[in-house]
């Protein structure tokens, strides 16, 4: 008997035991339901959990490819194979994201992991949630509304690792020409505290040609963004690019080249994309921020999984956080590393998030050679 159908067994068993109860003791049971629905507690769970994983979008690589296999694996272990995960993927679509969310309600999921398309829009789902007895576990984005706990890594830290990358490519050159800021989007709000981690080490010791808000992340956005910074301050002027992520800085590396620039500027990223990792080795692309997703994805499970089961989150949230709506939300943070041409041996490849003969295809065995990846 499977996770959802030995629960609707269990379901029936239940309600035929409630018919014989007397009036007055189903009155308190459906009075103590009420209030466990308002207050968001929930009774006391095993293995046989659902769990609602909703992701923000499939352009990025790493949902598919980590996040979703990662929460998978570890709901596996924690519940000895019972646990049951009900995925759906908004693909950049806020409202769909919505829909998603009442969906998992109507289903009566035991918990939710959610990683937000637009960070406010999505709080009043999380009330839903809230006021159907459904945890929230905030995924990888600080959503809005109350939710009980949030997983992710130290976003400002990961702004400020950029901008150390940039500053240390540019060396004395720092001031000598201008940069260009290449920023997330404004619904996301890592975006805003990559912002600010990296203008904390970058104002005044460079100087900001142009910046953007990039829409959606999109890579076509990056690179539209790129040709219109390009006709404004001139190649020439242009000595480096922040990016906040990989697939903006595949837009501006694009971009650049087809500006006919001799020798690229160093451009920063982030989520050591497969082809960002091979761009750094081939020395087009300058660094990427390197997030082991084991742990953020390990932390998100094991939140999950106690918060349907009603139990204390225990060791796994050590810090806490605010969000606009919600104080002291209970959170892990996990650490990042600075991903550059001297250390993909020491960090991807180490770690397995990809082999050598992933990295090192035929049109950069050559660059892989020159670095020892062998």
């Amino acid at each position: 008997m499977n996770a959802r159908l030995s629960r609707v067994v269990s379901t029936a068993l239940s309600a035929a035991a409630a018919l014989a109860l007397t009036a007055c003791g189903s009155a308190k049971e459906s009075g103590d339901e009420e209030s466990d629905r308002a207050t968001g507690t929930r009774a006391a769970k095993g293995d046989d959990i659902a769990v609602g994983l909703l992701l923000p979008e499939n352009q990025t690589a790493r949902y598919e490819k980590f996040d979703k296999p990662l929460i998978e694996k570890r709901i596996s272990e924690l519940t000895n194979g019972r646990g049951e995960v009900v995925y759906a993927n908004a693909k950049q679509d806020a409202s769909l994201q919505s829909q998603q969310i009442d969906t998992m309600i109507t289903n009566k999921v035991d918990v939710l992991v959610l990683d937000a398309v637009d960070s406010r829009a999505v709080a009043g789902g999380v009330r839903k949630a809230k006021e159907a007895g459904i945890p929230v576990v905030a995924y990888d984005r600080l959503a809005e509304g109350p939710i009980d706990a949030y997983t992710s890594f130290d976003n400002e830290e990961v702004g400020r690792v950029q901008a150390e990358a940039l500053l240390a490519a540019l060396g004395d050159r720092a001031k000598s020409g201008r940069i260009v800021m290449m920023n997330g989007s404004v619904t996301d709000p890592n975006a805003a505290l990559y912002k600010k981690g990296s203008h904390a080490v970058l104002d005044g010791k460079v100087n900001i040609g142009r910046e953007y808000d990039t829409k959606e992340w999109k890579p076509e956005n990056a690179n539209s963004n790129m040709e219109s910074a390009i006709t404004a301050l001139g190649k020439d002027e242009i000595i480096g690019v922040y990016s906040a992520n990989d697939g903006m800085a595949g837009g501006i590396i694009t971009a650049l080249k087809a500006a006919g620039f001799e020798k690229l500027p160093p451009v920063t990223g982030q989520d050591a994309e497969l082809a960002a990792v091979q761009r750094i080795v081939a020395g087009e692309q300058y660094q990427s921020v390197y997030k082991p997703y084991a742990g953020e994805a390990n932390a998100a499970a094991e939140m999950a999984v106690a918060l349907a089961r009603g139990r204390d989150l225990g060791t796994v949230a050590k810090d806490s956080v605010d969000s606009p709506t919600t104080r002291g939300v209970p959170a892990a943070l996990v650490e990042v590393t600075s991903l550059t041409r001297e250390n993909v041996r020491e960090t991807v490849v180490k770690d397995g998030i990809y082999t050598i003969a992933e990295i090192c295809t035929d049109k950069y065995r050559a660059a892989c050679d020159a670095l020892g990846l062998k």
